[in-house]
């Protein structure tokens, strides 16, 4: 197979708007339409689906911003694109609060004849009067800014806006923000992102904004944030070198930048006097190591006059990893796994050192995470717990005080008789590789999916799904999710395990898991579905060209599948760090034999393929979908392709259309693996 991408017959179909390009989708979508959507499983595994989307049961997952509201942005049926409202403490404890709609999504886009997706907001503190709105054009990456008053629940006239790009922007007064974005020709690096960022002021032009940091091309990105905490209001520029390496600096009153002297593949934080550190490799300091995955703290003015007195907070051992990290006003909430299984502690700094306590109102069985905090104001937090089969619990908890349930989701399936298993793999170099496994215990002979990721320090833990629940395990299914190298399940070690040129490693894992499921009985080659989504549908096109016989079918969403292609493809440039660079000699050459658009041959046993994307991913080019669904044909292969023409990188924009991909995704898989019996969706 030709190593040139000179020679590539498919080429064309990375037009993304192309006539030809789009004229291929049109039929290709047709085709795969009508293959999954006509029989009489499909319409009501669609409505099954987007019963959970929609349903009034759901749990309305709040935020807050130190004004004392709870804020929510929500979804269904009636609303489609979404409302973005707030209301009470007191409201929200009530089975039916009463909101207060502070933008309706859907009335906007009709009323501006714009296609558009809620994205994210920007809060001013402390007056939260006015906020800045992003909004997506069809669910992609990039968005338009505009300022926003909630007192008067409209737009600002003359405000702050930025035109549609990969932005980032921050508050820093009423009248000042930093925006880093497209500003024209030679501001964007090689990655996509802002190499650029300026401080506007209000009443001038975006072209007039000062200049606060300048990158280069090859970084990949750069941004400037404001801490507007009272008596601690500080001032930060980040240029992230890469995914994993960064310099960051103090930016003073005087518009000088101080470097922050820490590693640049470390993770840190600044919270009032407080410097907190995570560490992705070693680090001594005063002769004494520190071993990556542990987190440091200290006192942040201490530090960049000198100090290097550290208090360690958290070291890793083979089984425990540190998952993240999140302040209250006067305590540190420590988030760790143990073997994938989640743990919370409260660390609270004093003259006698950090004392450390067990978080109150964590399950003990079930995987619990801190949702939010007040970090400005309060010590209270917003704790969510749940598992496979035990649907969500919202939780408010208050450190060394009170925690009370405010609100509990319904189950969206019958899980009696059904058991969470976990089993260890033993992979090609002798690593143990965790899994879970959801279902039927008892069960013989039927279908599995099994869901993996491996990349990017992302961990694949417990949750609940009422998708899956009734899409899937209602059907008599099993379902499977791989804890593979490349992840973070236990810390920065297991994600370098499988980086650059040990990305073979990760994929072996996740061979060894399946391999594992037919030796224990769990199910049979022919039986087991594979399905996984941007990093984790590269992870998928490896098992279809690399080990086609563990398999009876696979889905991969908005796939990277080009790996000599990819660093030019849209955001692809800044996945260097992760996979190489395919044009060194010496990256091309491990990275051509994995990847998946180069490694497609004939007469090989590939299973049954279903490839989903989005024409509006502007993250994952849908080229990477588009050229393997095509060299696949080439061959004569079974291969079915779907592609939105909204949605972004989650391939849908609205719970319709989530509902429609998530249908036609496991229709084609049970319609693979099963035998021609009787349904029982959602029984």
């Amino acid at each position: 197979m030709a190593s040139d991408e000179g020679d590539d017959p498919y080429l064309w179909l990375e037009d993304l708007d192309g006539d030809d390009a789009a004229r291929w989708v049109r039929d290709r979508n047709a085709e795969t339409v009508a293959a999954l959507t006509g029989s009489e499983t499909f319409p009501r595994l669609q409505a099954e689906i987007r019963q959970v989307f929609d349903s009034d049961e759901r749990i309305p997952y709040p935020g807050w911003c130190g004004d004392g509201f709870y804020y929510d942005f929500w979804q269904d049926a009636t609303h489609p694109r979404g409302l973005w409202r707030r209301t009470t403490l007191d409201q929200y404890r009530r089975p039916e609060p009463e909101w207060d709609v502070l933008l309706d999504v859907d009335a906007l886009a009709a009323q501006e004849e714009e296609n558009w997706v809620w994205s994210n907001v920007q809060r001013l503190r402390p007056g939260h009067q006015r906020v800045l709105v992003s909004l997506s054009r069809g669910g992609a990456d990039a968005v338009v800014v505009r300022e926003y008053d909630l007192d008067r629940r409209a737009f600002v006239t003359d405000g702050f806006e930025v035109p549609e790009a990969k932005s980032q922007v921050c508050w820093i007064d009423p009248d000042h923000i930093y925006v880093a974005t497209d500003f024209g020709p030679g501001s964007l690096t090689t990655s996509g992102y802002p190499r650029i960022v300026k401080r506007w002021r209000r009443g001038t032009r975006l072209s007039e904004a000062e200049v606060v940091y300048e990158g280069r091309a090859e970084d990949m990105e750069i941004r400037a944030s404001h801490d507007s905490t009272p008596g601690f209001e500080r001032d930060f520029v980040v240029r992230s070198l890469d995914f994993y390496r960064c310099e960051g600096y103090l930016l003073t009153t005087a518009g000088e930048l101080v470097r922050i002297p820490v590693p640049e593949d470390a993770r840190w934080n600044v919270h009032r006097e407080w410097l907190v550190i995570g560490l992705r490799s070693p680090w001594t300091l005063d002769g004494v190591t520190h071993p990556a995955g542990a987190l440091l703290a200290t006192r942040f003015d201490a530090f960049l006059a000198g100090a290097r007195e550290m208090t360690v907070l958290f070291e890793p051992d083979a089984r425990t990893a540190l998952s993240y990290h999140v302040w209250t006003r006067n305590h540190l909430i420590l988030a760790t796994t143990v073997d994938v299984r989640s743990r919370l502690e409260v660390l609270t700094p004093g003259d006698a050192g950090w004392q450390r306590a067990p978080l109150a109102g964590v399950p003990e069985h079930e995987q619990s995470f801190v949702m939010d905090t007040d970090p400005d104001h309060s010590d209270a937090y917003l704790l969510v717990s749940e598992g496979f089969l035990q649907s969500r619990t919202l939780r408010l908890g208050e450190v060394q005080g009170l925690v009370e349930t405010l609100k509990r989701e319904p189950a969206f399936f019958d899980a009696d008789g059904l058991a969470v298993r976990q089993f260890f793999a033993t992979s090609a170099d002798g690593t143990r590789v965790p899994y879970f496994v959801v279902g039927d215990p008892g069960a013989t002979g039927v279908p599995a999916l099994l869901t993996g990721y491996g990349g990017f320090e992302q961990s694949q833990k417990p949750y609940y799904s009422g998708t899956f629940g009734r899409a899937w395990l209602a059907r008599g299914g099993t379902y499977v999710v791989a804890n593979i190298r490349g992840g973070g399940e236990y810390g920065p070690e297991w994600h370098r395990a499988a980086l650059r040129e040990n990305r073979p490693r990760a994929y072996e894992d996740f061979a060894a898991v399946a391999a594992d499921l037919v030796t224990r009985g769990i199910t049979t080659p022919e039986q087991l579905g594979i399905m996984g989504g941007s990093n984790g549908g590269l992870l998928m096109g490896v098992m279809l060209t690399r080990y086609p016989e563990l398999f009876g079918s696979v889905a991969a969403h908005v796939p990277l599948l080009d790996m000599r292609r990819y660093h030019r493809l849209l955001a692809g440039a800044s996945w260097i760090a992760e996979y190489g660079d395919p044009d060194r000699e010496a990256d091309w050459a491990y990275l051509r034999e994995y990847s998946p658009y180069h490694n497609v041959r004939a007469g090989r046993p590939y299973p049954p393929l279903l490839l989903a994307t989005s024409t509006r991913d502007d993250r994952v080019h849908p080229g990477h979908a588009r050229k393997m669904a095509a060299r696949l044909r080439e061959h004569g292969y079974d291969v079915s392709y779907y592609e939105n023409v909204e949605g972004g990188h989650g391939a849908a924009a609205n719970n319709e259309q989530r509902a429609f991909h998530w249908a036609l995704t496991l229709e084609f898989l049970w319609q693979r693996l099963a035998p021609p019996v009787s349904d029982a969706v959602g029984r």
